[in-house]
């Protein structure tokens, strides 16, 4: 199993985007006094499109178990290989740990300042373009209610194992 993993924060702050409106019509995206955030784990199944997301108050070690955990859970049974980025709560004891007690989850780190590696990124940004642009809820919890949602009822392909041919050669060591 080849995941990808990685993190992202979300705001009540509308990103905006261009909409088509009425000419003479500017149409008005509110603006959030605070920046108060949920902040959200993913991983993508490169092989299903299938993510596994899970909404956490803060990123740090201790919440990168616990999302690990999740992903262990989601796929018993199997051994995983995890892409993810070099943030610092990546590499702290307790997830140390959990790597010691689970060896088949193995973790492989992109290179450094690389995001357009990550495939998780592609989910963030289709989630955000259909959740968060231009939004005019007026709570933080439904935002976070529909990019959750977005994320759970939704795939997102990827294209990561083509480019080096893992599906063409896949079968040989099945």
């Amino acid at each position: 199993m080849i995941l990808a993993e990685d993190e992202a924060s979300l705001y009540l702050q509308a990103t905006t985007t261009a909409v088509f409106a009425p000419v003479g019509q500017t149409p008005v995206v509110p603006v959030a006094a605070q920046r108060d955030k949920v902040c959200f784990y993913g991983t993508l199944n490169l092989m299903t499109g299938q993510e596994v997301a899970r909404r956490s108050e803060v990123m740090n070690a201790m919440a990168t178990v616990q999302h690990y955990q999740q992903v262990l859970d989601t796929y018993p049974d199997v051994s995983i290989l995890m892409l993810i980025d070099r943030a610092p709560w990546h590499r702290g004891q307790p997830v140390r740990q959990l790597l010691e007690e689970n060896p088949r989850l193995e973790i492989v780190y992109l290179p450094v300042a690389a995001p357009d590696l990550n495939p998780q990124e592609h989910v963030w940004k289709a989630t955000r373009r259909a959740t968060s642009h231009n939004h005019h809820l007026k709570r933080l919890p439904d935002l976070a209610d529909r990019f959750e949602g977005y994320l759970t009822a939704n795939t997102f392909p990827s294209s990561l194992l083509d480019i080096y041919g893992y599906r063409a050669i896949r079968s040989m060591f099945i």
